[in-house]
């Protein structure tokens, strides 16, 4: 259920409209290397031009260093959203000001403008009300369409809706119907597969895992401290020994759970450990002795495993094949499955394969996803980087639903009003 108005609920003929995009894409040297929240913005813009709106762009990119950050200007999307939509794009140098003003009033019916970085505008983060009644004059109706940034106050998600009819565009009501979709009526078995490096990041998208989900498979950085919580020695590995605490209350709340109902809780038993993170590194796996968490009568033994061998400049940079195995392994009972998070270092390249020497793990992991192993489960995949290793690999198609938001996705799955979206009008 979504609750607020959409662009089918409002009257855009002929209007002017502004809309909020997500466009904080990857950039090297000026070219964009990942163009997929482009790609996911085309059919909210589709549905304006065929509306004969005028549609005014606004975005972010990166976190520029003041208006004259070209590394940060938004040009390249203008350039590349010009081929995607096969009509002219045009770019205006400022997005407020008489510059902007001018582009404006050039703009005609069925015609695209987009406006520069949002952030040249110290302004803009600090949801200022003088930028955003500038910004808001430039147009009659505003639509919401950046799903990674409703999760902030900003001018342009927050300030903006007191100025303008605000209502959702295409994509963001998709993102929130798939994602309150998965953590409220999943099909199950549901299976909750998350990485990343620090816990207090992922502390409540984790309590909330274990309160819903079937399966919690944590892996990458995110798993060390669990590890050392186990008094398991990592060597050299990252972890913040301020995420001890907060290890120990997640694995307290996943016992209790595990002596409720049929549950598992699993923190890797093995893993690749290397001295540095390069392709050239010399790697090798190491067991260890992990506590894994589940109801008796669906697995009533520990798996074996010998006691941790990592030296101390040594660092685990993936999981084991053991670890990814029985991950995989799940992946083939689950129906639904979130994975929010890689299990190792994946922008390591390899010498002799498409596979880097560190991630083994989360290329299986991918696999089972996919259901090269027989069965293959509804996809959700969240988080910035997990989505950029998707992308890397062209696989976003293949997977049931893809975020464009980051931060965004997992405070939406802990349950978290956002402010962008509450912001909107209600279809009431």
């Amino acid at each position: 259920m979504f609750s607020k108005q959409t662009v089918r609920d409002i009257d855009l003929k002929g209007k002017t409209v502004l809309l909020r995009a997500d466009y904080n894409v990857p950039l090297e040297d000026g070219k964009i290397t990942d163009d997929y929240r482009i790609k996911q913005s085309l059919p909210t813009l589709e549905y304006l031009l065929d509306q004969s709106a005028k549609v005014i762009i606004c975005s972010h990119l990166g976190r520029p260093d003041g208006p004259n950050d070209s590394a940060n200007s938004l040009f390249p999307v203008a350039k590349r959203l010009q081929q995607l939509l096969d009509r002219r794009v045009a770019f205006a140098p400022d997005c407020v000001g008489e510059t902007a003003k001018k582009a404006v009033a050039g703009l005609k019916k069925g015609e695209v403008l987009l406006l520069e970085n949002l952030r040249f505008h110290p302004e803009e983060k600090a949801n200022d009300a003088g930028f955003t009644k500038e910004l808001a004059s430039l147009a009659e109706i505003f639509v919401q369409d950046g799903f990674g940034v409703v999760h902030r106050a900003d001018a342009s998600t927050d300030a903006i809706t007191k100025h303008l009819p605000a209502v959702a565009g295409l994509l963001l009501e998709k993102e929130v119907r798939a994602i309150t979709g998965v953590m409220e009526k999943p099909q199950r078995p549901l299976m909750a597969i998350v990485g990343g490096a620090k816990v207090s990041d992922k502390i409540e998208i984790l309590e909330r895992f274990i309160e819903i989900a079937d399966f919690v498979a944590i892996g990458g950085a995110l798993a060390n401290p669990f590890l050392v919580a186990q008094d398991i020695n990592v060597g050299d590995s990252l972890y913040d020994k301020a995420d001890l605490p907060i290890a120990k209350k997640i694995m307290r709340l996943a016992e209790v759970e595990a002596k409720k109902r049929p549950f598992v809780f699993f923190v890797p038993h093995d893993g690749v450990v290397a001295e540095k993170i390069d392709k050239t590194a010399s790697t090798r796996i190491v067991e260890w002795k992990s506590h894994m968490i589940s109801d008796v009568e669906h697995y009533p033994h520990r798996v074996p495993a010998k006691a941790s061998t990592i030296r101390a400049a040594e660092m685990i940079l993936d999981i084991g094949p053991f670890s990814a195995a029985f991950i995989a392994g799940a992946v083939q009972q689950a129906k639904t499955v979130i994975w929010n998070g890689a299990m190792g270092v994946t922008e390591t390249a390899s010498l002799h394969g498409p596979v880097g020497p560190t991630s083994h793990g989360t290329q299986t992991v991918v696999e089972a996803l996919l259901g090269d192993f027989g069965h293959k489960p509804f996809t959700l995949v969240g988080g910035g980087d997990t989505v950029g290793y998707v992308e890397s690999k062209q696989l976003a198609p293949y997977f049931g639903h893809v975020s464009t938001g980051g931060g965004a996705s997992l405070e939406l799955m802990a349950g978290h009003k956002l402010p962008g979206i509450e912001a909107l009008r209600d279809k009431k």
